[in-house]
């Protein structure tokens, strides 16, 4: 029976790229999968897969009676609405576990790395297959993506040396400069509808029994929002309402100058506060030196609603 290899809902380029890796490894090993996306691809996601000359996985969100494999999450807040309904052959993931069940023994691959795809190279290794120059090329994109060029403080070492090994497949020479092209594509916002910028890379977290939406939009010049802030906020307060969410918090990330502008409402503000030891001042604060969601948002979010 074919199996289904997919990300999580609202797929980023981790989410997609890993599906696509996976799919080609498992059918290189005597596995029948096919890579699948529960939503649409996000701008960046749409460039890295255009540059290597790639389709996008099977557009799908219904899996019930399938087998599954489950990438880039394992909460199952971020899976398919029918998952319980599907049989989990395995996880591989880079954040921390969540709550998927299952009723058998599955494959785990599961490690504290910057990237879903720095694992998957490791399995290529341990089963010794031949990483095509397409699929390398996506692997070191979301890599690149997702360490936000080795600047986020997710990122290891052993991503740094995946991305190396995997852009000499690849053939990219300087792939810090093909990262800054990459994110000057997940950069642009003109035309962009305001509710599209906000759930782009958009995940629910439960907080002690409160759901919390974290977005986040990253960009090498935090001007492009100066003109959306009050549009995004507004939005926000209705992505709040229509979720039943306690709140919603939207990162505006800087690459360039490592930080990140939070937008955020909620029904207590004093919690968002404390988390981040700092003052929200008509729905914003800055947090320097923020990137990352997985390592310096979740957490000290989750510590304060504790």
């Amino acid at each position: 029976m074919t199996a289904y290899v997919l990300g999580h809902k609202i797929p980023d380029s981790d989410s997609v790229c890993s599906a696509l890796a996976l799919a080609y490894l498992k059918n290189a090993i005597g596995e029948e999968a096919v890579a699948a996306r529960q939503g649409e691809l996000n701008p960046e996601t749409a460039f890295i897969l255009d540059r290597f000359g790639l389709e996008a996985p099977l557009l799908k969100t219904s899996f019930a009676g399938e087998n599954v494999y489950i990438v880039d999450h394992s909460d199952r807040a971020l899976s398919p609405d029918d998952l319980s309904e599907a049989t989990v052959l395995g996880i591989v993931d880079h954040h921390k576990l969540g709550d998927i069940t299952t009723s058998a023994p599955l494959e785990c691959w599961i490690r504290p790395v910057g990237c879903t795809n720095t694992i998957i190279k490791e399995m290529y290794d341990y089963y010794n297959v031949e990483i095509p120059k397409a699929i390398a090329g996506v692997m070191m994109s979301a890599i690149l993506s997702d360490t936000v060029i080795f600047k986020s403080p997710t990122c290891t070492d052993l991503d740094i040396q995946a991305v190396e090994a995997l852009a000499a497949i690849a053939g990219i020479d300087d792939y810090k400069a093909y990262g800054v092209e990459m994110f000057k594509v997940k950069s642009k916002v003109d035309g962009t509808p305001v509710r599209e910028l906000v759930m782009r890379d958009f995940k629910d977290f439960e907080m002690n029994g409160k759901r919390v939406g974290i977005g986040q939009l990253e960009t090498v010049d935090l001007s492009v929002f100066d003109s959306l802030k009050e549009a995004l906020q507004a939005d926000i307060a209705q992505v709040k309402q229509e979720g039943g969410r306690h709140s919603v918090c939207l990162l505006l990330t800087d690459i360039m100058r490592e930080g990140s502008e939070l937008l955020v409402v909620g029904e207590d503000l004093t919690m968002v506060e404390k988390a981040f030891n700092t003052s929200i001042i008509e729905g914003k604060a800055w947090l320097e030196g923020v990137l990352s969601r997985k390592k310096q948002v979740v957490p000290p979010l989750e510590k304060a609603f504790a």
